[in-house]
């Protein structure tokens, strides 16, 4: 087999394949012997008809085009493999040449990662704003945990903001009842906002059995963007009572004995907080301050297959109705010009940050342990709710191993990345990074992890020759 290369643009190339009529013998002979199987011929048992008689009775060319079928995914495979292209994309194959008896060729245009000049990776230099844990966070937090302790008392008044409310609801659209929008019973805390827009506002100051229209705009459903006239009725008002923030309270709602060693707990429970948010965004700037210093060219293809992604997320609560999504847009004070052109911006920026990590990971040559997809199958699975090897099995049956291998993969290079550069915050103390960035120790492996890791090694070689 010979194949040769153009290269239509940075991110874009054409494989030009031939092989040898002679390369395709033994497949030929393999679709013969399975077609034998499978007729039956006067004077011949099954799987002993002779391949002439087989060629006279169906004829070379539906064996040929079921050959070529075959064929043609693992010469492609092939062809990328000697190539050493990094395809990102399905390609577009094209038989340019089939006759029996005559060479085989074929052309592939697939996307490609493009070469990218990378800057130096040591020494950046990041700046972000300093942790500082105020006094009006720890009371919130602490305000949160007497409220979870909290006693709801019923009251003879009318209903007030942070009230827990037992209301009925019921709705219509130019006279037409809404069946889905009606709810009896329905617990709701007044000024949560976790409803519908202009609901708390309604209820507050309705006693007991108090009823009141109020108009809103639907914000999805069949109706979404159109102004409906909701009808809530109180049927019941109670308040929260919170116990006091003392020792007392300490000792049931924790593991401390005092009052001031909970609050201590709940400043470091703040700090730890500000601290994960304060390394998300180490790494934005991170990436930022790399992806202005490259120029990393977009295939439009891998683009715009996000944009439609996002695009079919957005419709799909709305009947796949683009005019519905245009009318909920607007109710929100957008339009539909304003998300087409965020939500392609979003994917430039995704996609050309995945081929800058990508190359990233090539140029320090990490390598995916099985520790490292060990860890992120135990995180993942505590995300979900589900046990590591169930994950494992849905991620098997999804195909996305080879994505989890990737996404592991750039995570390494970012945190490599980030443990070379000099961080300091905004009063000029260098920022430790080790918490989040750095790779942590090899520890006691599993047969999840063993198998984890092979398969999504695999998979990964098997997407990269795709």
């Amino acid at each position: 087999m010979k194949s040769t290369v153009e290269k239509l643009s940075p991110t874009r190339v054409r494989i030009n394949v031939e092989v040898p009529f002679t390369e395709l013998e033994p497949e030929f002979d393999k679709a013969f012997k399975a077609l034998a199987s499978q007729v039956r011929l006067p004077g011949f048992r099954p799987g002993k008809a002779p391949r002439k008689l087989l060629e006279a009775r169906f004829g070379r060319e539906a064996m040929l085009d079921q050959v070529v079928n075959e064929a043609v995914p693992g010469r492609y495979s092939e062809a990328v493999t000697t190539s050493d292209l990094r395809p990102i994309g399905q390609p577009e194959i094209e038989v340019t040449k089939k006759e029996y008896g005559e060479d085989l060729e074929f052309t592939a245009e697939v996307d490609v990662r493009p070469e990218l000049d990378l800057p130096e990776l040591d020494g950046l230099k990041i700046t972000v704003d300093a942790i500082e844990v105020g006094d009006e966070e720890v009371d919130a937090e602490l305000q949160n945990l007497r409220a979870r302790f909290g006693t709801l008392t019923g009251v003879d008044r009318p209903a007030a903001d942070g009230d827990f409310v037992s209301i009925d609801l019921s709705a219509t659209v130019n006279g037409e009842d809404l069946p889905e929008a009606k709810a009896e019973g329905l617990s709701h805390e007044v000024g949560s906002g976790q409803l519908i827009e202009g609901l708390d506002e309604a209820i507050i100051g309705l006693k007991e059995g108090e009823t009141r229209v109020f108009t809103t705009k639907l914000l999805a459903g069949g109706h979404a963007g159109e102004d409906a006239q909701v009808t809530v009725t109180v049927k019941s008002i109670k308040e929260r009572e919170l116990p006091e923030p003392d020792d007392e309270f300490a000792q049931l709602a924790s593991e401390f004995d005092t009052i001031d060693e909970l609050k201590n707990s709940l400043i470091e429970q703040v700090s730890q907080t500000k601290r994960v948010q304060q390394a998300e965004l180490i790494r934005d700037k991170v990436l930022e301050t790399l992806l202005e210093q490259v120029d990393v060219p977009l295939p439009e293809n891998i683009v715009q297959a996000q944009v439609d992604e996002a695009l079919h997320n957005a419709v799909h609560s709305l009947d796949h109705d683009e005019d519905k999504l245009a009318e909920a847009l607007e109710a929100q004070g957008s339009s539909r010009e304003k998300f087409d052109a965020d939500n392609r911006a979003n994917a430039e920026k995704a996609v050309r940050t995945q081929l800058l990590v990508d190359s990233i990971a090539d140029k320090l040559d990490i390598q995916v342990g099985q520790n490292d997809i060990t860890q992120r199958l135990i995180l993942m699975s505590q995300q979900y709710g589900m046990e590591p090897q169930q994950l494992l099995g849905a991620l098997q049956e999804n195909n996305q191993l080879a994505a989890l291998f990737a996404d592991v993969r750039r995570g390494l290079a970012v945190a490599q990345v980030v443990e070379s550069a000099t961080v300091t915050d905004s009063n000029g103390e260098t920022v430790n990074t080790s918490e989040f960035f750095s790779r942590t120790g090899v520890e006691a492996e599993s047969p999840e992890a063993d198998e984890a890791s092979a398969e999504a090694s695999a998979d990964e070689e098997t997407a990269d020759a795709k």
